[in-house]
């Protein structure tokens, strides 16, 4: 029997075929990883924040129809509401519409009153340099246990509390913390310097 000719020819363009096959299989491999990872990651952001277009003028000066709000799911799970933060909510009359963002103002067993065009809780004044103008309007609100007292900063051309009462704390949807589109209109909300009454 002849021995059979080596080809090396042929030894090379296997090896060449081999060696395309395992890297279209690492290539492939890399994606899956990728694309994997990015779901994990959306997943994971999406559990902790919520990203709402404002579709109405009842926050301004402070935000702006088609602003894009990022808000944080976890603040009122890992803590407490506090006055003068902006909060997601939604609302208590429709349950089934688009939520709602506003300023908190009264806190479970405050008394929110608002006479002279100046609003004051617990007897003190709110100092307020965020409103479009002081609310036209007066009234006097005592907030139940498990809701909350919300106001717009464009108080007079705003569907709020004065209108419809207390939101339940379990509509919370959770707090504001940064305008991020347009980038004109870039601002981190709630200061820390805002949570108490007064200030």
């Amino acid at each position: 029997m002849q021995p059979t000719d080596f080809d090396p020819t042929t030894e090379s363009k296997t090896e060449r075929n081999n060696n395309k096959c395992a890297q279209a299989r690492h290539f492939i491999l890399e994606v899956l990883q990728t694309v994997v990872l990015s779901l994990l990651i959306y997943l994971g952001i999406n559990a902790v924040t919520s990203r709402i277009l404002v579709q109405s003028i009842s926050m301004q000066p402070t935000l702006f129809e088609s602003d894009m709000v990022l808000v944080n799911k976890l603040a009122y799970r890992l803590g407490e509401p506090g006055r003068k933060d902006i909060i997601v909510f939604n609302p208590p009359m429709d349950q089934q519409s688009e939520p709602f963002i506003k300023r908190l103002i009264g806190l479970p067993g405050d008394t929110v009153r608002i006479e002279a065009g100046q609003v004051m809780v617990n007897d003190i004044p709110l100092q307020e340099n965020y409103i479009a103008e002081q609310p036209g309007y007066t009234g006097v609100w005592i907030v139940p246990q498990d809701q909350i007292f919300v106001l717009g900063d464009n108080r007079n051309l705003s569907s709020d509390s004065h209108h419809w009462g207390m939101v339940p704390l379990q509509n919370v949807i959770g707090k504001a913390e940064f305008v991020y589109w347009p980038p004109a209109h870039l601002k981190i909300l709630n200061p820390a310097s805002a949570l108490a009454a007064g200030r």
